[in-house]
């Protein structure tokens, strides 16, 4: 039986030599064994980040990161500005409701992008706001956030500024200390290629600043508690960690590295491109709004007359390729193709032609090669 190919917006493809890594045998996670696996790996992690700050793995997914990010900054009654565009904008807001802050909602229409110029004025109006949170990019509608520009905003305010580039981070430009980003949190199994279950953190010196005079409302999640342990000889974490994920964590960050940002946000932005363009050759329509358009994920109007049941579900056991569908209020109006991690043409241009030979078998109008010639086009100009 073929393996099913993973197109969707993470879990991603994990390379090989990833999975092997995983397979070393278990050391103590209190030694200097581990302690150097450790530091390399956070090392590394702050790289990606493109920040001088520390960074921290943290044993959990990407939604980990984001409740340690502000568990470790709100108390309750504090004022946050949420930035809600899409599932986890949302999450974001949810969060800082559960532990007790008051959140401001800067409600973004699905699809499209922050208006940095609204976030001045909330800031403005608003006294008091002590975090802005914002979703980099957001998988569930394909929209990348202008993140710099809104740094830039924030920076100007005595608000900390939380930004979630779980999905974006090493396939899209993410500068840490040059979009003035207090907070930054991201996970290991979407554009970093590694298995679910990790995640980083880092925190700049203002942040921590913050840390330090919050009362946290959280245990596991205690960033005080990770810089402790994070601080000793050997470093540690405060808690048991997944060994053998850290060590697939590792080994893809070599992977990272041995690319280099540039051009691995240059792969991602190609496969975004090849993939626009085959959807729009085959005549369908794209859900984000094309000046917002994400590197990691397309979200595309579903066609009508076909169901997701029929289109997904054809992708999937008939030729093997899985592909997301919508969430929230989209369920059933869109589907999603993930291009992240160590996706190349060769998945790119297979998705294409069968989701054209899917649209064909649906009794759509559709003329089969137009969206993979499309495509190639693309891998071809470049």
């Amino acid at each position: 039986m073929n393996e099913t190919l993973l197109m969707i917006p993470g879990p991603t493809r994990v390379a090989p030599r990833v999975l092997k890594a995983m397979s070393e045998n278990i050391v103590n996670h209190r030694s200097a064994v581990f302690g150097e696996i450790i530091t390399e790996t956070t090392e590394m992690m702050s790289e990606v980040f493109q920040t001088e700050n520390q960074s921290y793995i943290l044993t959990g997914s990407g939604t980990a990161a984001m409740e340690a990010a502000l568990a470790s900054v709100l108390d309750k009654g504090d004022k946050v500005l949420n930035i809600v565009g899409g599932k986890f904008g949302q999450r974001f807001m949810q969060i800082a409701e559960v532990h007790g802050a008051v959140p401001t909602e800067l409600e973004v229409e699905w699809g499209h992008g922050v208006d940095p110029e609204d976030v001045k004025y909330i800031l403005e109006e608003e006294d008091d706001i002590k975090a802005v949170t914002i979703v980099h990019n957001e998988t569930s509608t394909g929209v990348t956030n202008p993140i710099e520009e809104v740094g830039k905003i924030v920076n100007d305010f005595d608000a900390l500024y939380v930004v979630d580039t779980v999905s974006s981070l090493g396939g899209d430009d993410v500068f840490v200390d040059g979009y003035n980003i207090d907070i930054c949190v991201t996970g290991s199994q979407k554009c970093l290629a590694a298995p679910p279950g990790m995640a980083a953190i880092t925190l700049s010196e203002d942040a921590w600043k913050v840390v330090d005079k919050t009362p946290t409302s959280t245990y596991y999640l205690d960033m005080k508690r990770y810089r402790k342990s994070g601080s000793g000889t050997p470093p540690e974490t405060p808690y048991t960690p997944s060994v053998s994920l850290m060590y697939a964590m590792r080994e893809a960050l070599y992977a990272v590295m041995e690319e280099g940002l540039e051009s691995r946000v240059k792969r991602h932005q190609l496969a975004a491109l090849a993939t626009r363009n085959a959807i729009k050759a085959m005549g369908l329509e794209l859900f984000a709004q094309p000046e917002v358009s994400s590197n990691t994920v397309t979200a595309i109007k579903m066609p009508e007359g076909v169901t997701d049941k029929e289109l997904r579900g054809t992708m999937r056991d008939k030729y093997r390729i899985e592909m997301a569908g919508g969430q929230d209020h989209l369920k059933g109006n869109v589907f999603r193709i993930g291009h992240m991690g160590n996706i190349t043409e060769r998945e790119i241009i297979t998705t294409i032609a069968a989701l054209e030979m899917t649209l064909k078998g649906l009794e759509l109008d559709i003329c089969l090669g137009e969206g993979v010639a499309a495509a190639e086009e693309a891998y071809l100009i470049d």
